[in-house]
């Protein structure tokens, strides 16, 4: 048994519908506004992607399920902002590596980094604790968020997110998030290199 399977089998019951689908839910009753806008765009981009439904899931340990079931690794995403909270930073990075602020803080050149807050996170990207992805850049028409992507996550085939609510999660291509829904959503980004820890 990998250290992941055992990791998984120790966390708390959550439950999760092991049915893989293609797409958006059939039915969109009960589902917010900002879920279905991250589906109309995946929709509109021609994007697919493979979707399941689970509880709400807090933490990246709570999603080690979620992503045995869907073949690949979700993204720790973490909102981050500066000292004077007037530079904010959305960083995607392997779930599996520990976040060091002073070798990020050195690469980007942003001294003092720490979490932002929620209000942050509600008024830039519409979301809330636990729900953070990158798909949230979508809110973001003014740019107030920087992308960082670890180069480990550029360098996976699939990549995996919640659709702006932590009780789904998506699979789709690396290849479609970096050539259409970026471009898309208006956001470049910033390739980091993040060590795994000692």
């Amino acid at each position: 048994m990998t250290d992941t399977n055992k990791a998984a089998e120790s966390l708390p019951l959550y439950h999760i519908d092991h049915t893989l689908y293609q797409g958006r839910p059939a039915d969109l009753t009960g589902r917010l506004e900002k879920e279905i806008r991250a589906y109309d765009l995946l929709d509109s981009l021609g994007v697919p992607y493979t979707r399941v439904d689970h509880d709400a899931l807090p933490t990246i340990e709570a999603c080690l399920k979620v992503d045995q079931l869907l073949g690949a690794e979700i993204c720790k995403n973490l909102f981050l902002r500066n000292a004077q909270k007037t530079d904010f930073y959305l960083l995607l990075m392997p779930g599996n590596k520990k976040f060091k602020t002073a070798v990020l803080s050195k690469q980007i050149g942003s001294a003092r980094l720490s979490f932002g807050e929620p209000d942050f996170m509600e008024q830039f990207m519409d979301l809330t604790p636990g729900s953070v992805t990158v798909l949230g850049l979508m809110n973001d028409k003014e740019n107030r968020v920087r992308l960082l992507i670890d180069k480990d996550v550029l360098d996976s085939e699939f990549f995996g997110c919640h659709p702006c609510m932590n009780t789904s999660s998506i699979l789709l291509r690396t290849r479609d998030l970096i050539d259409k829904i970026l471009p898309a959503m208006g956001h470049p980004y910033t390739v980091v290199d993040l060590p795994y820890a000692e």
